[in-house]
């Protein structure tokens, strides 16, 4: 029997930051309606977007990524503006389908500015909320390593 392999996740030393966001899906979908590409590309990248709309129901993907961004802003610290832009943040699946944070070179130079390493993302949803939480998280060092017992 052959057994599946996957590549493990990131291990995070310390949390440096914790961001969450809620989101009614009915407002992106509002926005999606008024606004249509204009507000497509102010908050979401270029890959977020056509994996967004190749759903029905786009707006409950969107919204997913929306709490996202804002979850990840939180955990920074700073919110959406002028250290960190819609954009600056995107949100795509891994291998097994898992969110994972992509950061421009601003959110990049952020990132390091405040001596962390990696962020870590969990989006949920139902039909009416999306929700997202964010860990920005420091790199693991082998000073925080615990000593193996010699039993």
């Amino acid at each position: 029997m052959s057994t599946l392999s996957f590549p493990t996740m990131p291990a995070c030393a310390a949390v440096l930051g914790v961001g969450i966001d809620l989101v009614e899906t009915a407002r992106v979908r509002r926005l999606l309606e008024r606004y249509g590409d204009a507000f497509l590309r102010r908050v979401f990248t270029p890959e977020e977007h056509a994996y967004c709309m190749a759903f029905a129901k786009p707006w409950i993907s969107l919204a997913a990524r929306f709490a996202a961004k804002e979850a990840v802003s939180k955990a920074f610290g700073t919110g959406i503006g002028a250290e960190l832009t819609w954009t600056s943040i995107g949100i795509v699946n891994d291998v097994r389908g898992a969110p994972s944070v992509v950061l421009d070179a601003k959110g990049t130079a952020l990132l390091l500015s405040c001596g962390a390493a990696l962020v870590h993302v969990s989006l949920s949803h139902t039909r009416a909320h999306a929700q997202a939480i964010a860990l920005l998280c420091s790199a693991p060092t082998a000073a925080l390593n615990v000593p193996k017992s010699e039993n």
